[in-house]
């Protein structure tokens, strides 16, 4: 292929070659909109994830020498190689930042599009399992809709470049390099088609189908299987946060979650009564142990009626009355929803009458405008009148094919059985795209019905641009196994690093008995929590969730209360207990980097290349990451003290490889002693803490000891300042729960530490808001860096009122 013509058009340029069109358009100065086809035109139709639209205002030229043709922004250059159409990406000074194979590499290949006919009197196969109720609908024909093509996209990556991305996947893949992935929906699979570069630059396909990507002796592309042309955006950063902010601002701002959705989550499979969750959160009050929501799993409506948005009025015969006491209580309840429903309920049938079902006739069709409309107004009268306060959309990738059997299908196997299963009621262009629709639906609704409640939206399926309709992903159901919980890591940072910033594990893994009957019920402890090895896991588990953006434990097989793993005084409670509280005390923190996470496109739970790109050492660590730009978190990944069984372990070592990255000093939260950067630690790791790191430079904030986020507590507040060089925090706060921060209101407070003159910093308050506190006593706590060495050190002291003006405050 070879370019023919280039035309410069107001929006970009334009090549003719001699197979086919691609335009290339700025979207900004750091991101390159390419699209191929080999149609007459380029498509017109509206991006399912993109929201931004083309900047008029970017700056771009054209420069057409003999052998290439470039566009040039202030910050990326794409250069094309006339006689092949080979793509290659520099950055402002010239240095490469990607490129294609020298003879090219973009492929489109015809094909015809296949969909799935039914007769409207076509028989329904019914079944429930293990991933609740699935309706097939029978002797269906197979047409052919229209033409379309298969893509393929190649890449040449430089020995040495970490990938990350892609999702969150089950097989534990951290850097992606020599892999190969595919991109499909099912329950441990949460798609996301972007990947990023440790070389600066990322890759977002504008693309619904399934995916495939390879690193491996088959080639190094990206392919989609059905679409209209190819379409994607290449981002440069060059840092992974400046990457993660190009995706956003082509596919939308995540909004803030309330407070309350940082605090920690109970839930299990599942509680079955009013009186049940009420006496559930009595419990955590009466032992002091810090709450905030609860969770009404599956099979909160009457009898079988699958999918109703009403609760059983038998079991929950008073909601209005539930609420409000949970509400007295300081707590809330996240109710489990889901997009089938069976044909004897009251929203089945009103769907069925619309004609807004597919063609199971039980799953409602999200790619309508008004079938979400009335799913929301359903949802609505059923449940968030009564005054619920957020939403668990249970089973997204509503067609799931594989969950039966004792023998888990091959890769391959599983990627036709489900993909093929979701093109009998969903186009093959869209079958990704489904709850990207449906969480869209529930914004949209709950927006226009109030905005004195944020959106919270927990979901197991995820896509580009979901995540600015209030989702939390969480990672699927999962087996409680050591293995599970060390893949658990990586899976939860290559879905960060894809651009997406809430994400979660069930703690303590959903699966806790092993069924050999089922492929996927493989849990390794069929005691459950009397199970010492199980408690030991449960509690790692807990560690590791303590870190992530929403703190929340579930599962089946066995209770999950705190109490249940112990007595007060016994290792395992005391442990949990611990990182319970301690979650809370950092509660000033992580809402102030979630407002970071909003203006800033910010990513809180980080991979080490976020933070330390230039530190080739951290590129495939997989199981150590960043929380925020202060704390480094290890958890660890395997038994210390007993096997399953209860069996106790012998001569285990307690601890953990720790790598420290280069560049700066390091602390150790628990004692204070300090290290230098660049170096692999054996670190000590009891059952009662996981090796936790703060670099130097870092301001913390930290609360004092409450029951639930918006407790008004008299305690001060604590700033940690952790010296070895100048940095920086903004402190924030708002009223915790409305949508007032998008008017402003909330209050932003600088502080800096700076090293050189050993002066700490408080700027002048910014902004304000309802019901905001004039003043806060605060202690500020300096943890030195001289004298490392002497691990008897205290830290130094300061009290201080804070009015909202500034103050500085020297130290010795």
């Amino acid at each position: 292929m070879s370019i023919v013509k280039a035309i410069v058009m107001p929006e970009g340029l334009v090549l003719v070659t001699s197979d086919g069109r691609m335009k290339l358009t700025p979207y900004s100065s750091g991101a390159i909109r390419i699209q191929y086809t080999l149609e007459p035109t380029f498509s017109t139709a509206d991006s399912l994830m993109i929201v931004r639209r083309p900047g008029e205002d970017v700056d771009f030229a054209i420069d057409d020498q003999e052998d290439s043709v470039s566009l040039r922004t202030s910050r990326l250059t794409v250069r094309i190689d006339k006689r092949t159409c080979a793509f290659a990406y520099y950055d402002a000074l010239g240095t490469l930042l990607a490129k294609e194979p020298s003879r090219g590499g973009k492929t489109l290949v015809p094909i015809d599009v296949v969909k799935a006919v039914f007769d409207e009197n076509a028989g329904l196969e019914t079944d429930q399992g293990a991933d609740g109720l699935r309706v097939r609908a029978e002797k269906g024909k197979k047409v052919i809709d229209r033409k379309a093509y298969r893509t393929k996209l190649e890449f040449e990556w430089v020995e040495g470049e970490a990938l990350y991305g892609l999702g969150s996947h089950e097989e534990g893949m951290f850097n992606l390099r020599g892999k190969h992935q595919y991109l499909y929906q099912q329950n441990m699979k949460a798609v996301m088609p972007v990947l990023v570069s440790t070389r600066g630059y990322g890759i977002l396909v504008d693309s619904y189908s399934l995916m495939k990507f390879r690193d491996d002796a088959f080639g190094s592309y990206l392919s989609t299987e059905v679409d209209d042309e190819m379409d994607y955006y290449f981002v440069y950063g060059p840092e992974l946060d400046e990457i993660v902010h190009g995706i956003r601002d082509l596919t939308g701002k995540a909004p803030m979650l309330p407070k309350w959705a940082y605090g920690y989550v109970q839930s299990k499979e599942r509680y079955e009564s009013q009186q049940e969750l009420i006496e559930v959160v009595r419990e955590y009050r009466r032992r002091g142990l810090p709450l905030d929501c609860i969770v009404l799993d599956w099979k909160s409506w009457t009898g079988e009626l699958w999918g109703q948005k009403t609760l059983d009025q038998d079991r929950f015969p008073d909601p209005e009355g539930m609420m409000e006491e949970l509400h007295r209580l300081n707590a809330r309840l996240m109710v489990s929803i889901w997009p089938i429903m069976n044909p004897d309920s009251d929203n089945h049938k009103e769907m069925a009458e619309q004609g807004y079902l597919l063609a199971n006739r039980a799953t409602y069709d999200a790619f309508q405008d008004k079938a979400r409309e009335l799913y929301w107004k359903q949802a609505n009268e059923g449940l968030f009148s009564k005054g619920i306060d957020a939403w668990w959309c249970d089973c997204t990738e509503p067609f799931e094919a594989d969950w039966k059997g004792a023998v888990k299908p091959e890769p391959e196997d599983r990627m036709l059985i489900n993909t093929e299963e979701s093109k009998l009621y969903l186009d093959p262009e869209l079958i990704n795209a489904y709850s990207l629709l449906h969480s869209r639906g529930l914004y949209e609704g709950q927006r226009g019905v109030t905005d004195r409640k944020r959106v919270v939206n927990l979901t197991r399926s995820a896509y580009a641009g979901q995540h600015r309709y209030g989702t939390i992903t969480w990672s699927g159901d999962v087996s409680a196994t050591w293995d599970t919980l060390r893949k658990q890591i990586p899976d939860g940072l290559n879905f960060f690093s894809a651009g997406s910033p809430y994400w979660t594990t069930d703690i303590g893994g959903f699966f806790v008995h092993n069924k050999p009957e089922l492929w996927f019920w493989s849990g390794d402890y069929d005691d459950g929590v009397e199970d010492q090895g199980y408690r030991e896991l449960y509690v790692r588990w807990f560690q590791y969730g303590a870190f992530l953006p929403m703190f929340r434990s579930h599962g089946t097989d066995t209770p999950r209360e705190i109490w249940r793993f112990g007595r007060p005084g016994e290792p395992f409670y005391e442990a949990l207990v611990a990182f319970l509280r301690l979650r809370y005390r950092l509660l000033p923190y992580i809402y102030s980097l979630a407002f970071r996470v909003y203006r800033d496109d910010y990513t809180m739970t980080r991979a080490l290349a976020f933070d330390f790109r230039h530190d080739p050492g951290t590129y495939d660590i997989g199981d150590q990451f960043m929380f925020g730009p202060a704390l480094l978190v290890n958890p660890v990944t395997r038994p210390m003290y007993y096997g399953f069984g209860s069996t106790p372990l012998e001569d285990v070592s307690e601890t953990r490889n720790v790598y420290l990255p280069e560049g700066c000093l390091w602390f150790d939260f628990w004692n204070d002693r300090v290290y230098e950067g660049g170096q692999t630690l054996e670190a000590e790791a009891p059952l009662d803490r996981i090796p936790l790191y703060v670099r130097s430079g870092s301001i913390v904030p930290m609360g004092g000891d409450v029951q639930y986020s918006g407790e008004n507590s008299s305690e001060p507040l604590h700033i940690r300042i952790y010296a070895g060089r100048s940095g920086s925090f903004e402190y924030y706060e708002d009223e915790g729960d409305n949508y007032g921060y998008e008017k402003g209101y909330y209050a932003v407070s600088s502080m800096h530490w700076d090293e050189d003159r050993r002066v700490f910093v408080i700027g002048e308050r910014q902004g304000s808001y309802p019901g905001m506190r004039p003043q806060q006593e605060l202690i500020l706590q300096l943890f030195d860096s001289r004298d490392f060495e002497n691990p008897s050190r205290s830290p130094v002291i300061r009290h201080v009122n804070y009015t909202g003006a500034s103050i500085e405050v020297a130290f010795p």
